[in-house]
């Protein structure tokens, strides 16, 4: 049978093989920034499992940026080595290696979530964090910095140096994280951002970070590999940030020359409201895609082959990324491939599983 789903998909110089992306996850595992072994296994399975893309989790552009003190990072070049042999792993199981670059403002110095999830304090290996407001995201901790304009551009100029370390780590395809409350979606939102200066108020001075981050990242990034852009489609919250406006930042992107619109929803307030469910947010995806044109990824509990084949097949959406359940199943490339009765290559040492 014929698989939309594993079919390939060309965004400039760069063919996926399939419509199946692995979601960038933050591991939680790193020292001081350093990718290491678990990132190698953890990325590795992924591409050998028969996933078309990689996305490395969040990686922070600055110290400060990061969510947990072990988050991945690429602030340095001494980083960019191991990264380096993780994604010539990929690349040798015809897999494309990608990264999220990320900066978590007022949702960083976080505790892992085995450690409990909650902000660390500055004795305790903790550090100040920035937003665009100095409004704390939960009312017991304490606030964060408001960002004066230098802070602004050193955001900028980190995500600038970062794209130019990722390009030479060998990543194929570049991902800014501006959702899930995270830095960006914290300056679109208006139930974070309460600045009266250009980066606040309107529509266009809210996006206005995520226009000059984007930029910055064009001036590094080859302008024949693919860029995406991850939103929060919606706050799931009155007053904020919405699908109409997700709408209209995805056709500036698209004018601007970003390829792809991962598209998520929530995260920037603690009283959001979620109707949790199978393809909760594939319907923004859809929207996004068919009033845009733009290109989309789909997220949100996509769990089985024939509902993503069915995403792909309506065009609801150009790929489908998996984060939980791909880390039920490392291998839900192959196994989908046998469930919709895909023929794909199998990494030859597998083969002999094939049948």
């Amino acid at each position: 049978m014929s698989s939309k789903l594993f079919s390939p998909l060309q965004i400039k110089s760069i063919t996926i093989k399939n419509r199946i992306a692995i979601s960038p996850m933050c591991q939680y595992s790193a020292i001081d920034g350093f990718a290491n072994d678990w990132h190698l296994v953890h990325l590795g399975s992924r591409a050998s499992g028969g996933a078309g893309l990689i996305i490395q989790e969040a990686t922070s552009v600055s110290p400060e940026g990061r969510i947990s003190p072990e988050d991945l990072g690429l602030w340095k070049d001494e980083q960019i080595e191991k990264m380096q042999q993780i994604n010539q792993f990929i690349v040798s199981q015809n897999s494309v290696p990608g990264i999220q670059l990320a900066h978590a403002g007022r949702k960083a110095s976080a505790a892992s979530p085995w450690n409990g999830g909650r902000k660390v304090p500055i004795v305790q290996g903790g550090w100040d964090t920035v937003a665009p407001s100095a409004v704390a995201y939960h009312e017991n901790e304490e606030k964060p910095i408001a960002l004066d304009n230098l802070g602004i551009q050193k955001v900028i100029a980190d995500f600038k140096s970062a794209t130019e370390r990722a390009v030479q780590a060998g990543f194929q395809v570049m991902e800014i994280h501006a959702a899930h409350g995270y830095l960006m979606h914290q300056f679109l939102s208006p139930l974070s951002n309460f600045r009266t200066d250009e980066y606040g108020g309107s529509f266009e001075n809210r996006i206005r970070l995520t226009l000059d981050v984007v930029a910055a990242v064009q001036s590094e990034w080859p302008a024949n590999l693919p860029l995406f852009v991850r939103i929060s489609a919606t706050d799931w919250a009155e007053g904020g940030w919405n699908i109409e406006e997700s709408v209209q930042l995805s056709k500036i992107l698209k004018e601007k020359g970003v390829d792809l619109i991962d598209v998520s929803s929530g995260g920037a307030v603690s009283h959001q409201q979620i109707p949790l469910g199978p393809n909760y947010q594939v319907p923004f995806a859809e929207s996004i895609k068919k009033e845009t044109g733009i290109l989309t990824g789909a997220v949100g509990l996509i769990t089985e082959a024939a509902q993503a084949e069915e995403i792909i097949a309506s065009g609801k959406a150009d790929l489908v990324l998996f984060a939980r359940e791909s880390l039920r199943n490392p291998y839900l490339g192959l196994s989908f491939a046998h469930d919709l009765e895909a023929e794909i290559a199998w990494p030859k040492q597998y083969e002999r599983a094939k049948k």
